[in-house]
């Protein structure tokens, strides 16, 4: 969940900026606003800090340099917990607890450290309020900002797609998505990812917790009702007749076979259930199979197992990975008790993709037939309703991450008032 904007090994080791910090939260299903200081002033700071320090809604994160408190360091991230109206200080629950412990200090004097330049962007410091959104974020799908192509990919969906619709000659809805898929960016396939629940195996018999359960029959609703629009058939229809086009999507398509999927997240389970920030390298996957896990005596559901070994230690990990019937002339099925099952794949990921561009995304057709076509495909007024709301989280992702794909990122994400 944390690893959408930024690498955690990288992380570790260079720290993190502003702008990421909120994309981070954005893309974990927050509610974000975000505010240099020169987007504010130290009474609509102070406001803020009296909401919610007296409130269980809201959370405030300071981004503050440590010298005007005489501390050792520099730029520094930390919540505050607590405001004294007859002081007029705030409480920093520093996160660094092992070197400052909960500290209070004057409003004026945050704001002073508050209102310093990080070098790292050229932009100020200042706070982001964190809230709970009042509808659920995504379940399946998330568009991520982890590796550096997202900038050119966010660039091409927002700027170039548009304009490349408007070409002459497109009559067909094929046309149409061979001119967006042929010009992908390379590695886009890194910009929109599906998620897997990742867990230790049980030592004792394995079952799913009703929570567990109820995660995974949502993912497959989901994953069901993108393989029922008739835009999924399209996609499917067209990766089937010239799936080379997509080369920067898969280089190969043995990436995307349940063992292949299975094997890679087994380290990258093991890797993060052990505490460890980019070592999933160090974990060699020695086996893996489908299991099928009861809920209180529910119908069974499709878990995937694995044993990941590093340095002569295993570690069990079970897979939470939503499956849904499909047609056997998929490539990327698998046969389980003579029932085809479809995981998600490259065709329900571009699907939702193509379903969250923007409404003027398509404006530029000039076949009005052709036009009126595609709108009725990417309309989101007739989806059901978890497909509608997993399509909404990432349409508000395009949109935030449409204020940061220029080249100067922080100052990008934050020249607006707040998100």
């Amino acid at each position: 969940m944390l690893d959408c904007c930024e690498p955690l090994e990288k992380v570790k080791a260079e720290g993190i900026t502003f702008g990421k910090v909120a994309c981070l939260a954005h893309c974990a299903g927050a509610k974000v606003e975000a505010f240099h200081t020169n987007q504010s002033t130290i009474d609509h700071f102070r406001n803020h800090v009296i909401k919610c320090t007296s409130s269980e809604d809201c959370h405030l994160i300071a981004s503050y340099h440590r010298k005007p408190f005489k501390q050792t360091g520099s730029g520094h991230f930390s919540p505050i917990g607590g405001y004294h109206a007859g002081s007029d200080m705030a409480l920093i629950l520093d996160v660094a607890r092992f070197k400052y412990p909960p500290h209070w200090v004057p409003l004026t004097l945050l704001w002073e450290a508050m209102d310093t330049i990080d070098e790292a962007t050229g932009c100020p410091r200042g706070f982001i309020l964190l809230s709970r959104l009042q509808k659920a974020p995504s379940l399946l799908y998330t568009l991520s900002c982890r590796h550096e192509s997202w900038v050119s990919m966010a660039r091409y969906l927002i700027d170039d797609v548009p304009i490349l619709l408007k070409s002459e000659g497109l009559h067909t809805v094929p046309e149409v998505l061979d001119i967006i898929f042929k010009s992908l960016p390379a590695n886009a396939g890194d910009f929109i990812k599906w998620v897997a629940e990742v867990r230790r195996q049980e030592e004792d018999e394995p079952r799913l917790s009703k929570e567990e359960k109820e995660r995974l029959e949502v993912k497959e609703e989901v994953l069901q009702q993108v393989h029922e629009t008739e835009l999924f058939k399209f996609v499917s229809d067209f990766l089937l007749s010239a799936r080379s086009c997509c080369a920067n999507l898969l280089s190969s398509s043995d990436k995307e076979l349940l063992p292949q999927i299975a094997a890679t997240l087994c380290c990258q389970g093991a890797a993060l259930l052990s505490g460890g920030l980019g070592v999933s390298k160090s974990f060699c996957c020695s086996e893996t199979c489908i299991k099928r896990l009861r809920a209180n005596g529910d119908a069974p559901m499709t878990v995937v197992s694995g044993t990941a070994v590093s340095n002569g230690n295993k570690q069990g990990i079970d897979m939470l990975i939503p499956v849904t019937p499909g047609k056997s002339k998929c490539c990327c099925s698998f046969d389980h008790n003579n029932c085809v099952v479809m995981h998600p794949t490259i065709n329900d990921v571009l699907t939702i993709l193509l379903l969250a561009l923007p409404p003027q995304t398509w404006m530029g057709i000039k076949d009005d037939r052709l036009l009126a076509e595609i709108r009725g495909l990417v309309s989101i007024e007739n989806l059901p309703d978890v497909l509608e709301q997993e399509v909404l989280h990432l349409q508000r992702q395009l949109h935030f991450l449409k204020r940061c794909k220029d080249k100067e990122l922080d100052k990008e994400f934050m020249l607006s008032s707040h998100f």
